[in-house]
């Protein structure tokens, strides 16, 4: 009786009036045979006195795991009857609510794998329940929007739901709390949001970073009239390197499709992508040229092959360079000075700079990027990953705020130093 007694304490039972009979081990799993008893209350209907009647047929109940098993509660609860009316009464416990065969302790466990991002399906089969059970509990988290604050620095940004379906999403720079998530990215469903912050609220965002997706620019404007706008410089500096790439592309297709230029220009490309600054002198075999090469010798001989390939690599790098120390007016300068006589993939790119040259500059100038919110959007593909994907749009934003704006209680285990 004693150890029985222990194991109620071990498995965090703290109703007294469940006693446990016996232990039965199942190989795979644990079974344990309880009941709940105790003294016959007064009655619900007619205030008169119950008594004891007998036990109800053993609920089964799905319990944490024990020493790596699953374990399973049988519990035979005390039934009552009233003396006066004939009201029938079932006891109650802590372990588990009135009408229901999940245990407390479960539940719990529940909502915290939610919060660690693991897909529902492998939730249910580790606490030997169903799927629905966890959708349950997923639909009991409630996250409300306080319309009367919005932060000071915002960003902006856009992850994928479904295939061929973007969704936006907002948040804080400064806490990264997710502010809202939208299903879809038109400029309709984004501004009808927003408008129902009133005007003196969006008056306090005074900054908003966000990439290069145009029609975010106007409708930033109306609605946060007094907020600069920051374009991120990753995405920036995407649009140079993919002029570049493209650049090359072209140039490439117009060797031989066996010829040793074309094979080195296909090969190599990522040399001419890179900082020059940061090319690695170590000298290896290259079996391309059947040499051992250096990186900066292979880019000289790439850059050798043509002159129009030469020019554009040449510029890329002084406006890569003007662009990393933040010389804002030399690098439009330079792309003033140089715009008409480049090759036409670069001349749009340069017009669009040309185009968000002040966002451009805040870009330089601020220490504000779209960074964080990038590093959010990589966390949202864990979650859709792991759960194989979603149908259901509220139940995705659920687990993105579930995984993101709720902050995981952390334990500091101390291991022993025998």
């Amino acid at each position: 009786m004693e150890q029985l007694g222990f194991i109620t304490k071990l498995l965090g039972i703290k109703d007294q009036n469940i006693k446990i009979d016996n232990l039965f081990d199942g190989g795979t799993h644990k079974e344990i045979m309880a009941r709940l008893d105790y003294d016959a209350p007064p009655c619900s209907a007619c205030k008169g006195q119950m008594t004891k009647y007998d036990f109800q047929k053993p609920s089964k109940i799905p319990y944490l795991e024990t020493a790596g098993y699953k374990t399973l509660i049988r519990l035979k609860k005390r039934r009552f009857r009233c003396k006066n009316c004939g009201k029938m009464a079932v006891a109650e416990t802590s372990l588990v609510q009135k009408n229901h065969q999940i245990a407390a302790a479960v539940k719990q466990k529940i909502a915290q794998l939610l919060v660690e991002k693991q897909a529902m399906t492998d939730i249910a089969h580790r606490l030997s329940i169903s799927t629905s059970t966890v959708i349950r509990k997923l639909k009991e988290f409630k996250f409300e929007t306080n319309w009367q604050k919005l932060p000071e620095i915002m960003s902006w940004d856009e992850y994928n739901f479904k295939k061929g379906k973007m969704s936006f999403i907002a948040q804080n720079f400064d806490t990264n709390e997710v502010l809202t998530i939208l299903d879809g990215r038109t400029q309709a469903v984004i501004r009808n949001h927003f408008l129902r912050y009133p005007r003196q609220v969006r008056m306090r965002v005074k900054v908003m970073t966000m990439d290069m997706f145009s029609p975010y620019y106007q409708l930033a404007k109306q609605l946060f009239p007094y907020a600069q706008i920051v374009l991120d410089r990753f995405h920036i500096i995407q649009h140079l390197s993919r002029a570049m790439n493209r650049v090359r592309i072209q140039i490439m297709n117009q060797f031989d499709r066996k010829s040793q230029e074309y094979r080195a220009l296909k090969r190599y490309w990522k040399l001419l992508q890179q900082d020059s600054r940061k090319l690695s002198h170590k000298r290896f075999y290259r079996p391309a040229f059947r040499a051992h090469l250096t990186n900066q010798e292979i880019l000289d001989k790439l850059l050798s092959y043509s002159d129009q390939l030469r020019q554009h690599y040449e510029l890329y790098q002084l406006l890569l360079f003007h662009f990393q120390e933040k010389q804002a007016d030399y690098f439009f300068d330079l792309i003033e000075e140089v715009i008409s006589d480049v090759h036409p993939i670069f001349q749009t790119v340069f017009r669009t700079f040309l185009k968000d040259r002040d966002k451009i500059i805040n870009a330089l100038e601020l220490p504000y990027s779209n960074a964080k919110l990038e590093a959010t959007n990589n966390l949202i593909k864990v979650i859709k990953r792991n759960a194989f994907g979603f149908r259901n749009f509220d139940n995705f934003k659920k687990r993105i705020l579930i995984a993101l704006n709720i902050k995981k209680e952390r334990t500091n285990l101390v291991l022993s130093r025998c």
